[in-house]
């Protein structure tokens, strides 16, 4: 099968889905005593999770952003178009999304929050009270998404934490539950030991480390695979004259075509950026396609040492 597919309801589908459809109809939202973003029509397609809930194709990275600043950049974000947020414990600006969330007009069921559970608290009874704590900082009822952050193998106790998800998904404090960075013979323990698999798993992803292995086992489980750090960290991707070519067949910037081929490859991204226009041209990738020899050219960019930080989750830690 061609690797230029889409994932759907734990299937792949055909890449002659219509793109054009792909920005939804979205009901407007009136703006409130002049606060909060304008509404906004280009909100990205959502698709659906292995356990019945909806998520973004395209969500918005919030790593680094923190404090007054972070909450503009955010506030932009939301005003583009952007309707999930994906935060984590260890970026430290719950807070912040928290009072972007509560400053925008839009209703809260419009929203898609993820937040992270970090290494330090992977115990049972932590877990619980983290998860707990991070809806208090963002002042919510629950997260749409919430992930283990890093198995940190070495620790021994990301089993733990995810009896302790599937408890808070009990409890009403998640609606989907997932993981991040974990490879497959961590996903095989959690569901021997749980008998529950995550819905999603995020990862590092960009041309230069595709994890295509990854990616198949994901798809086979009925788990969507979203790219963290879908643009490498702004690092020599971003400069590849092969993409640079494939950009401007397409009359597209390098960053657009890399997120097109993410997303035809089935993955959910999440970009990041605090530019208005970079976060309008992250947004614009549904109007052209690419071939499958395009998207076998960036696929061939993937090198063996592609992680941006050597981060393997097979032993690295983060707590």
């Amino acid at each position: 099968m061609s690797e230029n597919v889409l994932f759907n309801q734990g299937q792949a589908i055909s890449s002659k889905y219509d793109f054009s459809k792909t920005y939804l109809s979205a009901e407007l939202f009136k703006k409130k005593n002049g606060s909060g973003p304008e509404p906004s029509a280009n909100q990205p397609e959502l698709i659906t999770l292995s356990d019945g809930n909806e998520i973004p194709l395209i969500g918005f990275g919030t790593y680094t952003l923190t404090g007054g600043s972070g909450v503009n950049t955010m506030m932009q974000a939301l005003s583009t178009g952007y309707r999930a947020l994906d935060s984590a414990v260890n970026y430290e600006n719950e807070g912040a999304v928290g009072e972007v969330i509560r400053r925008s007009s839009l209703k809260r069921e419009d929203l898609f929050i993820t937040s992270k559970l970090p290494g330090r608290h992977q115990k049972f009874d932590e877990a619980i009270t983290t998860i707990q704590e991070s809806l208090f900082r963002m002042h919510l009822d629950y997260f749409d998404l919430y992930l283990i952050h890093w198995p940190n193998p070495l620790e021994n106790h990301y089993v733990e934490a995810w009896q302790a998800l599937i408890e808070a998904q009990k409890m009403g404090l998640i609606r989907s539950i997932g993981v991040s960075n974990f490879l497959p013979e961590h996903l095989e323990r959690l569901e021997k030991e749980t008998g529950v698999l995550p819905v999603v798993n995020q990862i590092e992803l960009h041309p230069y480390w595709s994890q295509p292995e990854q990616r198949k086992f994901d798809k086979e489980h009925g788990i969507f695979t979203q790219a963290w750090s879908p643009l490498g960290r702004a690092n020599a991707v971003l400069h590849d004259e092969i993409i640079k070519k494939i950009a401007e067949t397409h009359h597209k910037s390098i960053a657009q075509v890399i997120l097109r081929w993410e997303l035809q490859l089935g993955v959910g991204v999440i970009p990041k950026s605090s530019s208005t226009k970079r976060q309008f041209e992250n947004l614009d990738l549904f109007n052209f396609e690419l071939s499958d020899e395009e998207i076998s050219s960036i696929s061939a960019l993937d090198k063996p040492d592609g992680r941006t930080n050597s981060q393997n989750p097979a032993v690295y830690q983060e707590f």
